[in-house]
């Protein structure tokens, strides 16, 4: 049996005294690739908030990475982020460090210890991406692509189990958002599971898999892109 890294099931998410999901129930198996998309304020933030620890996951049952959602303690939250990784669409990177400095802010945050091996780590992941000759390159010299290439090495630093991507490709072109995909892609065929929220239909159209969608309130799964009405979701190629 393919072992499940997010487990949730009859789940209830709130912002701040709102409830703004019901009746969760949300699975993704190692190495799975899942899309998550819904209209803009639908829920998928808290989802996506809950599932890294940031929201409390109310009524029923969650975990992720191994983590139980409904005991999870604040002095906890570090342990799971290590497992899992983040990847954004403005891509966070600290614009006055070098690339290979960025990789090891996160390192140093997540209790690596040794110049040499978080050095060694960093080569590794930057390798993976593609970009190991630009280890020692500014943010600012660097292409939007290769931005979020750096942001995706340092998601990946830790090994995650799992890695929440939140609309990476928003700010990119066409050709880029593909290259990006592609990434993600193979990420997930080496193991590592991948939920991407997105507004991108053609992506999704071109790499097809599973797709969530949130909507009024609730989860629901669409076993393929035949299954998609955008019309009904209120979802476009390009929703800004």
């Amino acid at each position: 049996m393919v072992e499940k890294v997010i487990d949730i099931h009859n789940g209830k998410i709130y912002q701040q005294d709102h409830l703004v999901l019901f009746d969760v129930d949300l699975e993704l198996k190692k190495g799975e690739f899942v899309f998550l998309i819904g209209k803009t304020g639908s829920g998928k933030s808290s989802l996506l908030k809950t599932l890294y620890g940031e929201a409390t996951l109310a009524d029923g049952t969650g975990s992720v990475a191994g983590f139980d959602l409904r005991k999870l303690k604040r002095k906890h939250v570090p342990f799971l982020r290590r497992k899992i990784g983040i990847v954004f669409q403005d891509f966070q990177l600290l614009m006055d460090r070098t690339v290979m400095e960025n990789l090891v802010f996160v390192m140093r945050a997540t209790g690596w210890k040794g110049k040499k091996a978080m050095e060694q780590r960093g080569m590794e992941v930057l390798n993976l991406i593609g970009l190991g000759e630009k280890a020692y390159r500014m943010p600012h010299e660097l292409s939007g692509g290769e931005q979020q290439r750096i942001s995706i090495a340092r998601a990946l630093i830790n090994k995650p189990e799992i890695i929440l991507a939140d609309e990476p490709t928003g700010n990119l072109d066409p050709d880029t958002s593909k290259e990006i995909m592609q990434l993600l892609v193979a990420i997930a065929g080496e193991g590592t599971a991948v939920l991407m929220a997105t507004h991108d239909l053609s992506l999704m159209e071109q790499f097809g898999g599973r797709v969530i969608r949130v909507e009024e309130g609730k989860i629901k799964t669409l076993t393929t892109m035949k299954d998609f009405d955008p019309f009904s979701s209120g979802d476009s190629k390009r929703e800004e």
